[in-house]
């Protein structure tokens, strides 16, 4: 007798759902309902494609879109779904808007990567952090992507003779400056310190190196760089140290000599952060990847970026997880 009440609940159950479901696949679309989910579908494009029209004077509020800008089309796709349930043809039609624009800006990060055109580095580029308690399994991590060369910031003592140790045998070249270095199977010369301290930064601070690499295929100028924190808070994004430090930077790759160049570093910027744009406007970026890498919990944002003068960065992606609060980085720098 249970069993048979069981039952019938459970045919209640299944019967309601398939009333509602078939109500819902018989109701008409309606060409004025969601106007609403419409407006909003015009307004997401808008301000995806016109993200540089956003003012920054207050709290940097477009350099904080700009930085989670990809994320817009989880947003679309919200759109998308409420639009499907409201059953509305004008929403729909609507929600295509924002759909074009977001592929057009990052559709092509989800291409797969292009063939090796021979003429070739392979590089990683990792903050490491400071508060790394395993450094030796984050430097054998490196090794075994396989790079021509490593970038690393934020090394410190004792932690700096550890990678040197551990990446000796693999790389002979290397170079450090304050709390960043550059690591090569090829020779270096030419190594110097890059000055990138924003003016109100106390004397000590070191966080920019320049290196020429001997590779196979002629000389290339790489720049390891670490450029100031960012901070999120009630006024907005804290990050005019960074700006002032890419600003110098870019200044740097501008007057290099070497037409090559190769520039790895935690730049604390996604590059669609117009604080970059010294940075962004005078080197590629890659082509192929989104590889957030920060934070390593939770991947939001690449910060650690791979650019390139007179070279095209192929494709990029993260590595597996280190004792790092950044995900490592790797990519393809195809060379003219």
């Amino acid at each position: 007798m249970a069993n048979q009440q069981v039952d019938k609940g459970k045919t209640s159950v299944t019967g309601e759902a398939g009333e509602v479901s078939a109500r819902w696949s018989r109701a008409p679309w309606n060409g004025r309902r969601g106007c609403v989910l419409a407006a909003l579908a015009v307004v997401l494009a808008g301000v995806m494609a016109f993200h540089r029209w956003v003012p920054n004077a207050v709290g940097r509020v477009g350099s904080l879109l700009e930085s989670f800008l990809p994320w817009a089309g989880v947003l679309v796709v919200v759109l998308f779904v409420a639009a499907l349930v409201r059953r509305s043809a004008v929403a729909l039609v609507a929600v295509l808007l924002p759909v074009g624009v977001w592929v057009h800006l990052f559709g092509g990060l989800l291409l797969p990567a292009a063939e090796s055109s021979g003429r070739e580095l392979v590089v990683v580029q990792h903050n490491v952090s400071d508060e790394n308690r395993d450094p030796a399994a984050t430097a054998r991590t490196l090794i075994e992507a396989g790079a021509d060369l490593v970038a690393l910031e934020e090394l410190v003592v004792p932690q700096l003779s550890v990678y040197e140790k551990a990446l000796a045998a693999d790389y002979p070249h290397h170079v450090v400056r304050g709390t960043v270095g550059l690591w090569s199977k090829y020779p270096l010369s030419g190594e110097r310190l890059v000055d990138i301290k924003p003016p109100d930064i106390a004397e000590g601070w070191s966080r920019g190196v320049r290196a020429v690499v001997d590779s196979p295929y002629g000389d290339v100028a790489a720049y390891v760089a670490h450029l100031p924190s960012v901070r999120v808070g009630a006024g907005g994004l804290a990050s005019e140290r960074r700006d002032e430090s890419a600003e110098l930077l870019g200044r740097a790759i501008a007057a290099e000599s070497v037409d090559t160049v190769i520039l790895l570093g935690d730049l604390n910027g996604a590059v669609e952060d117009r604080g970059l744009a010294p940075l962004t406007s005078r080197l590629n970026v890659a082509e192929r990847g989104f590889a957030f890498s920060f934070p390593a919990s939770l991947p939001l944002a690449r910060i650690d970026q791979v650019m390139a003068r007179s070279a095209t960065v192929d494709h990029i992606r993260t590595l597996p997880a280190t004792g790092s609060d950044h995900l490592p980085v790797a990519a393809r720098v195809a060379l003219g």
